[in-house]
């Protein structure tokens, strides 16, 4: 099993951080990549002319291993919501027809539809939370509905950020392809930590961060798009998103016509190399570690986590057949004790409340000493 990689980040001993799935800390390679990102900005005349271009490829490329795809499908975006946005552009959704989206989603892949379903005269079908967990049976049983109009897209996550239940696209994808529907997975909270495959899956887009799972910076983000949707225009007009624009040289508008490929799609004012470089570090460095190795360690920590937590009165704990293995979602029936995240915090310990219950999220940093910690302050908090 993977052991603790503690040492690689700048995590004091009597800190108990539980909290990834709200933001990663920085491992201190990918803070030292920020720092010399920043010297070189500072001295912009030392940069070679094709430095930039050289971040982005290694970044693009660093996207498209963690969830098994072609560079050439991947663009760079800032953020999820712009990426829900560019798929947005691409995909019409004809009147009479459905969107699925999942009940308290995170907002990106649901606001989209929610601001166009009166305009365009669809339907926004919310499948709200199985009481028993089950996601997947629950979106299964909303395409198949009896009399419901037919899917035209499914936007939802791969994971419930709050619950912390997982969706086997798996199983949902086949009968979403029956209707002729699309699908957009919001993965922020599986790559890099489940197994992530755009080509065994095949969704129209998928769409990742690195702020939280992959180790990286706020602000750097990527779209993957599907070869049969990469022929539509992007959400802004550059010249990097064309064939042939370039200060360079005469004519400066040689040749107008898109990008192939993904590409067209990158935000503009890419050159980020400052936090792309912070960001394709941190992509390599889970990637070295492998999936299923960081999925066993964390899916070890949480079940340590389920165990210790099990026996505290007024709590509810999800099935773990039905969770991702690196989050633990405490529901309260009764309700969430007054101040209880605000004292485990003042305990050193560091967890997120969501939706009346308390994630726990722990990531490589975190060893078997910050479990029982966490456990230990939760008996005597809740006593």
């Amino acid at each position: 099993m993977l052991a603790s990689q503690r040492a690689l980040f700048d995590i004091p001993r009597d800190v108990c951080y539980l909290n990834a799935a709200s933001y990663s800390p920085l491992p201190l390679a990918v803070q030292e990549a920020g720092r010399i990102g920043v010297g070189r900005k500072g001295q912009p005349w030392t940069l070679d002319p094709g430095f930039a271009s050289q971040v982005h490829e290694r970044t693009r490329r660093a996207a498209a291993a963690l969830i098994n795809a072609a560079p050439d499908d991947i663009a760079l975006v800032p953020s999820v919501a712009y990426g829900v946005a560019t798929a947005g552009k691409q995909i019409r959704i004809p009147p009479g027809q459905r969107v699925l989206v999942l009940q308290d989603d995170h907002s990106s892949p649901v606001l989209e539809w929610m601001t166009r379903a009166a305009d365009g005269g669809f339907t926004l079908d919310i499948v709200r939370q199985p009481g028993d967990g089950d996601w997947t049976q629950a979106v299964l049983d909303a395409i198949a509905r009896p009399g419901a109009p037919p899917v035209a897209l499914a936007s939802m996550s791969s994971i419930h950020w709050s619950d912390g239940g997982a969706l086997d696209l798996a199983r949902i994808a086949p009968p979403l392809r029956a209707q002729g529907a699309a699908l957009l997975v919001d993965a922020t909270h599986g790559v890099g930590v489940m197994p992530v495959d755009v080509r065994t899956l095949d969704p129209d887009f998928l769409l990742f961060p690195t702020y939280k799972w992959v180790l990286g910076p706020y602000g750097r983000a990527f779209l993957y798009v599907a070869k049969r949707r990469q022929d539509g225009v992007p959400l802004e007009q550059t010249s990097h998103g064309r064939r042939a624009i370039a200060a360079e040289g005469t004519p400066y508008m040689k040749d107008t016509a898109y990008a192939a490929g993904a590409r067209r799609f990158d935000m503009g004012e890419r050159d980020h190399f400052i936090s792309m470089e912070m960001a394709a570090l941190g992509m390599e460095m889970m990637a070295g570690w492998g999936q299923a190795v960081i999925a066993g360690r964390l899916g070890m920590l949480t079940a340590r986590l389920a165990a210790g937590l099990g026996a505290v009165g007024n709590t509810r704990l999800p099935d773990p057949l039905l969770r991702a293995p690196h989050i633990l979602s405490v529901a309260f029936p009764a309700g969430m004790p007054p101040g209880l995240i605000e004292r485990l915090a003042a305990a050193n310990v560091h967890v997120a409340p969501r939706l009346g219950r308390v994630r726990i999220s722990p990531h490589v940093y975190n060893d078997e000493d910050d479990i029982e910690r966490c456990v230990s302050a939760f008996r005597r908090l809740m006593g």
